[in-house]
């Protein structure tokens, strides 16, 4: 029997997450998963912590015949990679695709956002993506040409400063991984996947963001989850270096 490839998606807190959804199709499509939640996270933000979720997250991916792998992890902290790598490496194996779904998102604007919230979204959304990659090229061990790095990005800056702005941060570290990793053989794209209503938007915004796309509707976690998917498979090696918008056409 073939070894099934292994993904390790970041930011799979809640079973209606977009990580979680991206999990459930590589699961679907023959990947191990090893996935990273945080708790603490879950708990600061409004929609709070979905008691179970990682339990139930888990059962669900075992259940479509592959292995999960539940790693908790701070990604503010830098040590924190290189234990996530190692927790993957010794149940799945080598990790073939790094998919980054995490991060540190807290709505603030130039005039009240605080020093340390500025500092938080810069570890978690950008220095992290930087330590997770620079560890996953440093582990490489798979077949030249199979190797996937995606990353979730957003372009909402207004009101929401350090969230942009270290987003932005983030498009640029995951981008230049397509050039400096070229000997590895591996893609690495980033997905800008609009608004997705995971339990954070109000019947306001969920009304004006649907208005705002010429399906009338919002977007889904499966929706991204198609791309993704499509990205690790053979099929997607052409695509490289890129910034890719999966937003339904959104005004």
């Amino acid at each position: 029997m073939l070894e099934r490839p292994v993904a390790l998606v970041t930011g799979v807190g809640r079973t209606v997450g977009i990580g979680a959804g991206i999990a459930r199709r590589l699961a679907e499509s023959g990947w191990d998963v090893a996935f990273t939640y945080w708790t603490a996270y879950d708990e600061r933000m409004t929609w709070g912590v979905q008691d179970g979720a990682t339990a139930e997250i888990t059962a669900e991916l075992t259940g479509l015949g592959v292995t999960a792998v539940p790693i908790e992890a701070d990604l503010a902290d830098p040590a924190a990679p290189e234990r996530i790598f190692a927790a993957a490496a010794d149940r799945l194996g080598p990790v073939t695709a790094l998919v980054m779904c995490h991060c540190e998102s807290v709505d603030s604007s130039i005039r009240d956002t605080t020093v340390e919230s500025f500092d938080r979204h810069f570890a978690v959304n950008a220095r992290a993506t930087w330590l997770l990659i620079r560890e996953y090229a440093r582990r490489y061990a798979v077949p030249h040409g199979t190797g996937r790095i995606v990353a979730l990005t957003s372009d909402h800056t207004v009101h929401n400063l350090p969230y942009g702005a270290s987003k932005g941060a983030l498009d640029r570290i995951t981008l230049a991984a397509a050039q400096e990793l070229s000997d590895l053989g591996l893609t690495a794209n980033v997905i800008n996947p609009g608004p997705i209503d995971t339990g954070w938007m109000t019947e306001e915004l969920r009304i004006a963001c649907a208005q705002g796309t010429p399906l009338g509707r919002l977007g889904t976690p499966a929706d991204t989850a198609d791309l993704v998917d499509f990205l690790l498979s053979p099929r997607g090696q052409w695509i490289n270096g890129q910034l890719l918008k999966s937003n339904g056409g959104s005004a």
